[in-house]
């Protein structure tokens, strides 16, 4: 019995893999409205990257100038200081041991410690220098008192106390600092701001005139898309994706240099961190991480550059199709 062979299966001849062995002409894959590479989409996205940089360096900065705010005033804040001057015809030793019982007979005082004549000589040191005869100055004498947590004390009645029985002291509860640091972060904040509407504005005029240049470079391609149908939200998408990687890819950059920065910083303060010169520096400035709340807002500001430059670019193609029709 004989078999029979089935034939082999036709090609057709719109199939391209056939059709290109054939020698017969395939159809070219589509090309985009806008290039994808060119020399002002390149310039656009280092643009966008410089602001995002900046940006992003500005929230950091900001970040870290309130972290320490919120130390320094919760540092001043949990503590007030009673200063004991010498007065001449009374024992300031007497004065200083009154002004202690004082303290610590008033509402919501935890601790109360009174530095020694020679502590008190050593405060001051920094500011007068090592080779002076301190003992024969009029050094007054401090105590340090710390505030229980939670509870308010009656700074009002400890003053008018200390004023009755021990003339020669003063009580510091460091508001004025308090104030001047609150008024500081308020400053940064508004600062940083300010900044990042600055940032926005170039970049929306950036990208305002990169967007308006491709126009006019494809002007002919896009009357002809235009008039053969096309509508103006199918143009206006063309470049708004178009410029939302662009915007993209340079906020990416520029934040993920900045958090490469950042990152940078914190690892160097974890290296200095005990040394004499990274506790003066910790203590003046803070931490040196932004934290989890400044690497969200960076990342948030490149989602934010590349909307923005989406955005713009589509309203300035909408704008421009307006003339053409």
């Amino acid at each position: 019995m004989s078999t029979i062979e089935p034939p082999e299966t036709m090609a057709e001849p719109w199939d391209d893999g056939h059709a290109a062995a054939a020698g017969m002409p395939t159809q070219p894959a589509p090309t985009p409205i806008v290039p994808s590479d060119s020399l002002a989409g390149r310039s656009l996205a280092a643009v966008v990257a410089i602001m995002t940089f900046l940006a992003a360096l500005t929230t950091g900065a900001v970040m870290m100038v309130v972290g320490a705010a919120s130390e320094w005033q919760s540092d001043v804040g949990r503590e007030v200081t009673i200063q004991v001057r010498p007065v001449s015809g009374r024992d300031i030793e007497a004065d200083v041991r009154a002004a202690v019982d004082v303290a610590r007979a008033s509402e919501g005082i935890g601790d109360v410690r009174a530095f020694t004549k020679t502590e008190s000589e050593q405060l001051i040191e920094p500011w007068l220098g090592s080779g002076l005869a301190l003992g024969e100055l009029p050094v007054p004498r401090m105590i340090v008192v710390k505030l229980i947590s939670g509870e308010t004390p009656n700074f009002v009645g400890l003053r008018n106390t200390l004023a009755a029985k021990v003339p020669s002291a003063s009580l510091d509860d460091h508001r004025g600092w308090i104030d001047r640091m609150r008024t500081m972060a308020t400053t940064a904040v508004a600062g940083g701001f300010a900044i990042l509407v600055l940032v926005i504005a170039v970049t929306v005029l950036s990208v305002t005139f990169a967007t308006r240049g491709a126009m006019a470079t494809n002007r002919p391609i896009v009357e002809v898309l235009h008039y053969v149908g096309a509508t103006d939200g199918f143009i206006a998408g063309q470049f708004q994706r178009h410029f939302l990687f662009l915007g993209f890819k340079g906020g990416a950059i520029g934040g993920g240099g900045a958090l490469v920065l950042f990152g940078i910083l914190a690892t160097a303060h974890a290296w200095v961190a005990g040394t004499p010169g990274g506790d003066e520096a910790a203590a003046l400035f803070g931490g040196s991480s932004v934290g989890l709340g400044g690497y969200l807002a960076i990342f948030g500001q490149i989602v934010l550059m590349a909307v923005v430059t989406a955005l713009t670019s589509r309203h300035t193609v909408d704008q421009t199709l307006k003339g053409i029709d």
